[in-house]
C-alpha cells in the first residue's frame, strides 16, 4: 500500500452483499460518523478556554515576563489570526485532499503547535506555537461542519452541526475545570499539562480520519466517483433515499459544470457572491454580537458588575462553562423543529436582553457599589449563552456549510469561517479599550449589534430547513437554468448542429 495525502479509499459494497439488493441505512453509522469527527470541535472549544486562565496565572507571567498587557493580549490573539489562515486553506484542501482527509492534516498542524506551546520559555516561541496550532483549529472549525451536511439527510441537518456545537461546548467546560485542577500544582510549570493533554484528543481524531472515516459521499461525486458516492449514501440513507439523493446529485454537478465557475474570485461574481455575502456576514455577527467578549472577559464583567469578592466571581465564571455545555443539548433535539431563521431571530432577542441586562447592572454596580444586588449580574451571561447556544452557536456554522453548490460549497463554507475568525480577533482586541472608555457603555453596543442582525436575519437569510443540499440553488434562485447556464448550452447546440 502506497502513502497518499488525498482520500484513495475505495468505497464498495461489503463483500458477500448484492449491490442490487435494497439496503436500509445505518443511523449507527451516520451517528458514529457525526460524533467521532466532531472531535476536531472539541480541540476547537477546549483550546479556546484554555489559555485565558493560563496567561492570567502568576507562575507563567514571571516565566515569560510579557513586556505590558498588550504582549499578552498578541498571545492569546494571534492565534485567530493562525485560525483564519487554516480556515482559508481549508477551502482548497477539502477539494483536492477530502474533507475527512482534511481534518487527519489539520491535526498534524494542531499537534505541532500544541508541542511549541508546551515547550515554550519565551513569549516569541509561544505565540509561534499559538499560531501554528490556530491553522489547525481553523481548519477543523471550517471541515467539521462541511463533512457534516455532506453526510446529513436533510431533515436531521441541524441536529448533526447540534452535537458539533454540544462537543465543542464539553471542550470549553474540560478545558476551565483541567486549568482549575491543575493550577493547584507547586510548580511554575503546571501549565504545560493543560496544553500538552490536547494532543491526545488530535491524534485519535487524526489517526481516525485516515484510516477509518468514510469520504464524504458528495466529495466523491465531485471527484467523479459517482459508484462510490451511491454506496455511501446507501450506507448512510438506505437504497430507497440514495437513489432519489444521486439523481439530484448528478443532475446538480452537470448543470454546475456547465457554469464552469470554481475559483475564488467565482465567489465574488453573480450568482455566488449573494450566497457568499450571506455567509461571511452571519459569521461575522456570531461573534460581533459579543459571544468570545463575554466568555473572554468574564471575570472583568462581574467585577465591574460589583462582584468582589474572587472566590465569586471564579464560581461564577465556571459556571458559564457549565450552561454553555448544559444548554448545548437543546438544539440536538429540537433545533431542526423549527426553521433556521426563528431559532435566529428568537436567540437574537433574548441575547440583546441579556446585554441590556448587564448594562443596567453595571450601571448599578457603578452608583451602589456594595449593593447586594449587584449580584443578579450573573445571571446575564448564563442567559446569553442560552440563547446563543439555541440559535447562532449552531445556525451561524449550518447555514454556510449547506448553501453554496456542490463545486463552491468547500471555499464558501472557508470564507464564512475565515469572516468568524476575522470578527472574534477584532472583537477581542476593541472590546478592553472600549470598555474602558465608556465602562458599561460596550454592552449598549452589543445590543445595538443584536438588533442590526435581527433586521439582518429577518429580511435577508433565506430559510433552509429541510431543503437537501443540491436543491439549495433553486431555494436561493440560482436556478440550473439560469442565464450563464443557457448561454453555454445555446452554444453547444450551435456546434452540435455545426458539426
Amino acid at each position: 500500500m502506497t502513502f497518499s495525502l488525498k482520500s484513495t479509499k475505495r468505497v464498495l459494497p461489503p463483500a458477500g452483499v448484492d449491490p442490487n439488493l435494497a439496503r436500509v441505512g445505518s443511523k449507527w453509522l451516520l451517528y458514529s460518523l457525526s460524533a467521532f469527527t466532531s472531535i476536531g470541535a472539541l480541540l476547537f472549544g477546549y483550546d479556546q478556554g484554555v489559555m485565558g486562565v493560563i496567561v492570567a496565572d502568576r507562575r507563567w507571567l514571571e516565566l515569560m515576563q510579557p513586556a505590558n498587557s498588550w504582549v499578552t493580549g498578541a498571545v492569546v490573539s494571534m492565534y485567530d489570526i493562525g485560525c483564519f489562515m487554516g480556515a482559508l486553506s481549508a477551502g482548497h484542501l477539502s477539494d483536492s485532499l477530502g474533507r475527512e482527509r482534511l481534518l487527519a492534516l489539520a491535526t498534524v498542524v494542531f499537534s505541532i503547535g500544541a508541542t511549541i506551546q508546551s515547550a515554550s520559555y519565551s513569549v516569541a516561541q509561544i505565540t509561534i506555537g499559538r499560531i501554528v496550532l490556530g491553522v489547525g483549529v481553523g481548519a477543523c472549525a471550517a471541515g467539521v461542519p462541511l463533512y457534516l451536511s455532506e453526510i446529513a439527510p436533510a431533515e436531521i441537518r441541524g441536529r448533526l452541526i447540534g452535537i458539533e456545537q454540544m462537543v465543542l461546548c464539553f471542550g470549553e467546560l474540560v478545558a476551565f475545570w483541567t486549568n482549575y485542577g491543575f493550577n493547584y500544582l507547586n510548580n511554575e510549570n503546571w501549565w504545560r499539562i493543560p496544553i500538552s493533554i490536547q494532543i491526545l484528543p488530535a491524534l485519535v481524531l487524526g489517526v481516525g480520519c485516515y484510516f477509518w472515516v468514510m469520504p464524504s459521499p458528495r466529495w466523491l461525486a465531485l471527484q467523479d466517483r459517482r459508484d462510490e458516492a451511491y454506496e455511501a449514501l446507501v450506507r448512510l440513507h438506505g437504497t430507497d433515499q440514495a437513489i432519489i439523493e444521486m439523481d439530484m446529485l448528478i443532475q446538480a454537478l452537470d448543470s454546475e459544470k456547465l457554469r464552469d465557475m470554481t475559483s475564488w474570485a467565482d465567489m465574488f461574481k453573480r450568482p455566488y457572491i449573494k450566497l457568499t455575502f450571506l455567509a461571511m456576514m452571519l459569521q461575522s455577527f456570531q461573534q460581533t454580537t459579543g459571544t468570545n467578549s463575554i466568555l473572554y472577559y468574564t471575570p472583568t464583567l462581574f467585577k465591574k458588575g460589583g462582584i468582589t469578592n474572587s472566590h465569586t466571581a471564579n464560581l461564577a465564571t465556571g459556571g458559564v462553562g457549565v450552561v454553555l455545555f448544559v444548554s448545548s443539548f437543546f438544539p440536538i433535539f429540537y433545533f431542526d423543529r423549527l426553521g433556521r431563521k426563528t431559532w435566529l431571530q428568537i436567540g437574537t432577542i433574548g441575547m440583546m436582553c441579556a446585554m441590556i441586562g448587564i448594562t443596567v447592572l453595571q450601571w448599578h454596580a457603578e452608583h451602589y457599589p456594595g449593593s447586594k444586588g449587584n449580584y443578579a449580574i450573573i445571571a446575564f451571561p448564563y442567559l446569553f449563552y442560552i440563547f446563543f447556544n439555541i440559535s447562532w452557536g449552531v445556525a451561524a456554522w449550518i447555514y454556510p456549510s449547506e448553501i453554496f453548490p456542490i463545486n463552491m460549497r468547500a471555499k464558501g463554507n472557508a470564507l464564512g469561517t475565515c469572516a468568524n475568525w476575522i470578527s472574534c480577533y477584532i472583537v477581542t482586541q476593541v472590546s478592553p479599550v472600549i470598555a474602558d472608555k465608556i465602562n458599561w457603555g460596550l454592552y449598549i453596543i452589543y445590543s445595538g449589534i443584536c438588533c442590526v442582525a435581527f433586521l439582518f436575519v429577518r429580511f435577508m437569510l433565506v430559510e433552509t430547513r429541510g431543503v437537501s443540499l443540491e436543491e439549495m440553488s433553486t431555494r436561493f434562485g440560482l436556478s440550473f437554468d439560469d442565464g450563464v447556464v443557457l448561454e453555454k448550452r445555446e452554444e453547444e447546440f450551435k456546434e452540435d448542429k455545426e458539426t
